[in-house]
Formats: structure tokens, sequence, C-alpha cells
């Protein structure tokens, strides 16, 4: 699977081909440069590995120095693994080269977005789960209106049962949105236009896969 590392910039709406307006999130995808080629001699299986986004050489243990060192380039910020590029990157995919947006996706293609959500700190059942909350205002129900309710048994089974949907840690979790439409390929400033929305802040990471 062939793909690119990228930074959300934001979020845009554009014209569709029958007049449509569509919502669509912009994305800096690239330059990636190539720090590790795989194969199934060496490591059991065939994969590239990618490095974006600049890092300040005083915050990179020395380990990664020379990892980056071996492919000329300076330190990077995110390093993913692609596995099974695409057959025809056979060539370009050689230690130190780059990567371009333009290389990977062409207006038209569907990809998957791979972020991280935005964190929303401890919350209540009813923003975490949909929860309607317990009765209505009436009959006393003061305090009862984001409640999530019972939530165990009594003498059986005398416990919670593991998986309860409870209030907790809402967001900061990697998720995955399949199947987004390439709307426009902008190569000279490394810019790719996805329809839809994209997990994650402004200036956050994003990997498209293809």
């Amino acid at each position: 699977m062939s793909g690119i590392i990228g930074k959300k910039i934001g979020m845009t709406s554009i014209y569709s081909a029958d007049g449509r307006s569509v919502a669509c999130t912009v994305i800096e995808a690239g330059p990636c440069v190539v720090t590790q080629v795989k194969n199934e001699g060496t490591d059991g299986y065939t994969a590239v590995q990618l490095a974006f986004g600049e890092r300040k050489e005083k915050n990179t243990p020395k380990a990664l120095k020379g990892h980056f060192a071996k492919a000329n380039t300076t330190p990077k910020r995110d390093v993913v693994e692609f596995r099974n590029f695409r057959e025809e990157f056979e060539g370009q995919v050689a230690l130190g080269n780059e990567i371009v947006v333009g290389d990977v996706f062409k207006e038209g293609d569907f990809v998957d977005a791979v972020g991280t959500s935005k964190g929303k700190g401890f919350q209540g059942v009813v923003k975490r789960h949909g929860f309607g909350g317990v009765g209505q205002a009436t009959h006393g129900q003061h305090n009862r209106l984001r409640a999530p309710g019972s939530v165990g048994g009594a003498s059986y089974p005398a416990r919670v049962f593991k998986g309860t949907r409870m209030a907790g840690r809402t967001g900061g979790d990697r998720v995955t949105v399949i199947n987004l439409r390439v709307m426009k390929v902008v190569p000279e400033k490394n810019l790719i236009v996805i329809s839809g929305s994209i997990p994650g802040a402004k200036n956050s990471t994003v990997i498209l896969e293809k």
C-alpha cells in the first residue's frame, strides 16, 4: 500500500463538476524522504519507510541521527512505514530519494486518511456515548438529566460488566477515515485537497494511504 505523510492545514470548500459545494480538507503532503527500504531477504517483508517534517538536531537521539545520516538527510519529525509500496515506485524508492504528493496521488483517487482525533478530556456519558440522560426534568429528577443510570446488578452478578459504557477520557485516539476522494492536487505547493473531514487539529500529522 503506497502513501505519504502530511500536515493538516485546514478546511475549505470547492465546487465539484456537477456544481455541488463540497467540504474539503487541505493537507500539505510531503515532500517525504525515503529513510529505509525493507525487503524479504533481510527483514521478512517488503516496506518503505518515509520521513516528514523537520526536527531540531539537539532534540534528536543519536541513534536516529545516524539513521537519518544514512539517508543523507536532516533529522525528521515523523517516520512512517508503508508496506507493499506500489510496483511502479520500484526504482524511485531508493534510500535518500524524495517522494512528493504528485508521485503518489492524482485527482479522482480514493484515499484512506489516518490521524489523531482532538482530545476532549474527561467527559460524561451524554457527550462520550450519546446517552439521553435519565427520565425528564419532572418528578424530582433535579440532578439526573445527564446521568448514566444504573450500571450494575444486585446480588447477581454483583459486579459491573467489563466494557460498560461510562464517563471517561474522550478523543486523542488514532482514527482512520476510508474512501475519501482526492478533489485536487497542487504539486508545486505540495498540497492535496480531499473531500470530507479528517481527524485532528490544524498542523497535526496525517497519513494518507492508497
